[in-house]
């Protein structure tokens, strides 16, 4: 069975001396990835086993670890790693620097530990020594499982023939699609803004039918009745929304896809077809995670929008609230796209945190930053996070309303309030083109003023 570790990860090799740690690192890895504790009491003493350099030896290790994971580098740590102790300040460099930490455990007898280490001619350590090794990795074994790893990336070997029948695969971030090159649509907040939806996919260029139980003829529009009044289906395996685009364009959804808006029902039901099929991708917004929150049944409360979401889906049947439960779950904080050129996010995100994966990326790209003030609506003052940027990454994002889209830094926010009486606006890509369509209506009125005049023209 191979051990899946993620492509950008801190991986601790975790045994007492002799257990094969060594061995194991230079068969899997690249040099310059193993980091060794040995290594770097000799670069202070030219001595591996000068014990007295013992703690320089971890600063210099821990050092040239933290800077190797803020280059996105894959690093390795080869040290016995047996104590709590010695594995706090590395779980905190990972989480340091947005990587998932993974726990490779060489637990095999303590006879063939004593055994390598009575053949090595450039150390003799004492069986006491190595006893005491595996009395402490048998003592913290328990508590790996509650440090941080996850079950995937936790690998405990029992014998030494598991350890050479290992193999290492190396899997990439969900949010790394670098070898998706577009050309792309990134659409701004939807916010149940269904006919507009529809209007600027059109625009765009998209093909759209939709398949009705009750009138078999293709056709978008809903004639006034929600989705299910329509008698649409509710299940994924006949989707009810087929699209295409004859120069085969991807959509990609910056999230806010419900709440506040007329048709929250149809909204879903569109982008969850069209992700399925593999002409869109999509990433949460804010008010889908709070909807996700509600449909779990956890304690929300239905303010900014979400007590339409919940009232529109009242027609629905459960199945479909269960869809859409799991479509939002699934759904990945961020994409790097295109051999990294293209970073699409619901409010953006920095370039420190494109790539990594951690409960504070998440945040920042559902939220953005804010300073901890609130304005005088009651609303979190943001910290304008794209004047400050300034990486070779093209960031798109939503989240906070603009009249206009404009660029800045080589950032874009492309959320120009439809909901709210503004426009729908799509980012082409690579072409930089912006395009939009004016809202039919004003569907919610904002708490905060949305600019004395918008622009509705296209």
């Amino acid at each position: 069975m191979p051990v899946e570790i993620p492509e950008l990860s801190l991986v601790l090799l975790i045994g007492a001396s002799g257990s094969g740690k060594s061995t194991f690192a230079q068969k899997h890895f690249k040099q310059t990835e193993i980091l060794s504790s040995d290594y770097c009491r000799a670069l202070i003493s030219d001595d591996e086993n000068d014990q007295t350099v013992t703690k320089e030896a971890f600063d210099i290790l821990h050092f040239i670890a933290s800077k190797r994971l803020a280059a996105g580098k894959l690093t390795v740590i080869d040290a016995t790693n047996v104590q709590i102790k010695a594995r706090q300040p590395l779980l905190a460099l990972a989480r340091k620097h947005h990587v998932l930490p993974v726990a490779i455990v060489f637990n095999v007898p303590e006879k063939l530990c004593y055994q390598r280490n009575q053949q090595r001619t450039d150390r003799h350590l004492e069986p006491e020594v190595i006893r005491q090794q595996r009395a402490d990795l048998k003592q913290s074994l328990h508590p790996i499982k509650l440090e941080g790893f996850k079950p995937q990336y936790m690998t405990i070997f029992e014998s030494a023939e598991a350890v050479e029948s290992t193999e290492i695969k190396r899997t990439p971030l969900p949010n790394n699609l670098k070898h998706e090159t577009g050309p792309f649509d990134v659409i701004g907040d939807v916010h149940g803004c269904f006919e507009e939806l529809v209007e600027l996919l059109e625009k765009l260029g998209y093909v759209i039918h939709t398949f009705d139980r009750h009138n078999p003829s293709p056709s978008w529009k809903v004639s006034g009745k929600t989705l299910f009044e329509s008698g649409f289906q509710a299940v994924s395996e006949q989707p009810t929304f087929t699209v295409s685009h004859p120069e085969d364009r991807k959509v990609i959804f910056l999230g806010d896809l419900v709440d506040r808006g007329p048709k929250i029902p149809e909204v879903l039901r569109l982008v969850m077809d069209m992700v399925a099929a593999g002409i869109a991708l999509c990433v949460p917004g804010n008010h889908d995670v709070k909807l996700m929150r509600k449909l779990k049944g956890k304690n929300v409360q239905l303010t900014h929008g979400l007590a339409d979401s919940v009232q529109q889906l009242e027609t629905a049947p459960a199945e479909f609230h269960q869809q859409a439960l799991q479509f939002i779950d699934s759904l990945v904080s961020h994409y790097l796209l295109d051999n990294g050129k293209l970073v699409v996010a619901h409010a953006g995100i920095s370039e420190q945190l494109q790539g990594r994966t951690s409960g504070k990326v998440r945040e920042f790209a559902l939220y953005g930053q804010t300073t901890g003030e609130t304005d005088e609506f009651g609303f979190p003052v943001r910290y304008n996070w794209a004047a400050d940027y300034r990486g070779a990454a093209m960031v798109v994002y939503g989240h906070t309303l603009v009249p206009e889209a404009q660029w800045l830094n080589n950032t874009i926010c492309i959320d120009t309030g439809c909901v709210f009486g503004g426009k729908l606006t799509a980012l082409r890509y690579p072409e930089k083109q912006l395009v939009s369509v004016p809202a039919k209506q004003t569907y919610y009125e904002s708490i905060k003023p949305f600019l004395p005049t918008i622009s509705t023209k296209s």
